[in-house]
């Protein structure tokens, strides 16, 4: 059993395994999967979607709330073990994170029939339209922003050390305005079919 869980793959692996076993037991039961069914493909859309989200959000609010509170606890000797090894393997997961997030978001809101009036925040999906917004720039400043200042940062690139000090802020900054926008983001992503917001 142990063996699960000394590999990250194994373990999804076990993760999905899990999954299927407890569907076959509430099918046995007498609960109904409909995979054929439109409305089934829609439930596993809005699910790979908020697993692909809770992953870039997870990794957002890591960086804010762990990584760079922590830096300056760390002594400088250590220091090359999160820039040289843990924030290049983050920060993958993170960018890619974000774009499965928003492609799988697109998906679904055109699966849905809302995509063009979300956009154009017409109602009644002026709520779900307003998060697509805040995640889309969310996802510009992950790819645009923070991904090449970060590559600067970490020595990804190699720049002079005006230039790293200069990107370690612009990444550092948009990662925190990510954060901020993360807040009414996911409250209107939810509020739609939840009733968080009546408009």
């Amino acid at each position: 059993m142990g063996a699960i869980f000394q590999s990250l793959g194994k373990t999804i692996t076990a993760g999905v395994v899990l999954l299927i076993v407890l569907l076959i037991i509430l099918v046995a039961m007498g609960a109904k999967v409909a995979l054929g069914e439109h409305a089934w493909w829609l439930f596993a859309m809005r699910w790979l979607h908020v697993t692909a989200g809770v992953m870039w959000i997870g990794l957002l609010w890591y960086f804010n709330f762990v990584q760079t509170p922590s830096m300056p606890k760390i002594p400088d000797a250590e220091k090359p073990a999160i820039s040289k090894v843990i924030a290049p393997a983050a920060l993958f997961w993170f960018r890619w994170a974000a774009m499965a997030t928003i492609v799988l978001g697109i998906i679904l809101a055109l699966m849905n029939g809302y995509f063009g009036q979300a956009v154009i925040l017409q109602k009644p999906f002026t709520s779900i339209g307003l998060g697509m917004w805040l995640g889309t720039i969310m996802w510009a400043n992950v790819w645009f922003v923070i991904w090449p200042n970060q590559k600067k940062a970490l020595g990804i690139v190699t720049v002079e050390a005006a230039q790293k000090a200069a990107a370690a802020k612009r990444a550092g900054m948009a990662s925190r305005i990510n954060t901020m926008l993360s807040i009414p983001m996911l409250y209107f992503m939810v509020a739609q079919s939840h009733g968080g917001l009546a408009f």
